[in-house]
């Protein structure tokens, strides 16, 4: 470890509350406009888990493939997701949720192009992409504070299911 990786970072939610309660109830608005676009739980993990892979946020990776197997995705769709344009593991829906998230993580390399967004408008609605714009861009906020911050990945466990 080198004397920068041993440097203490910012405990954002001790030292800016207001703000991280914020960002908590950013995350919390993001998730009730996909409910109530009945955009399924399992693709919002998706989206998660593929913008913290390009952002390379190990933090948001383990908390969120955790969180896919808790809903009942397949280690071999957690596994390919990386590569989910030269799988069949993914459906139609799946792939412009996919594209529609790239863009938007790394809009730097050329924006949402007409052709990403043509192809989400193609399967899903106004509510549907606005909640699919919202999750890719509230975790990709989540993937910098746990970046710039260190976070540490490997404690978190998904909330037990009450049957």
């Amino acid at each position: 470890m080198s004397n920068i990786d041993a440097i203490s970072r910012v405990a954002l939610k001790k030292v800016t509350p207001g703000v991280s309660a914020a960002m908590g109830s950013l995350h919390g608005a993001a998730v009730s406009a996909a409910q109530d676009a009945k955009v399924e739980p399992e693709l919002l993990e998706l989206i998660r888990i593929r913008a913290s892979q390009l952002n390379g946020c190990a933090f948001c990776l383990d908390m969120h493939t955790k969180d896919a197997r808790a809903q009942g995705e397949t280690e071999q769709r957690i596994y390919a997701l990386n590569a989910w344009r030269e799988t069949p593991f993914f459906s139609g829906r799946e792939r412009a949720a996919l594209a529609l998230t790239e863009a938007v993580t790394l809009v730097q390399d050329g924006h949402v192009r007409d052709a990403v967004y043509a192809e989400a408008a193609a399967v899903f609605d106004q509510e549907q992409i606005a909640a699919l714009i919202w999750t890719a861009t509230v975790i990709n906020a989540y993937n910098r504070i746990a970046i710039a911050t260190r976070m540490v990945p490997g404690a978190y466990q998904p909330a037990q299911k009450n049957n």
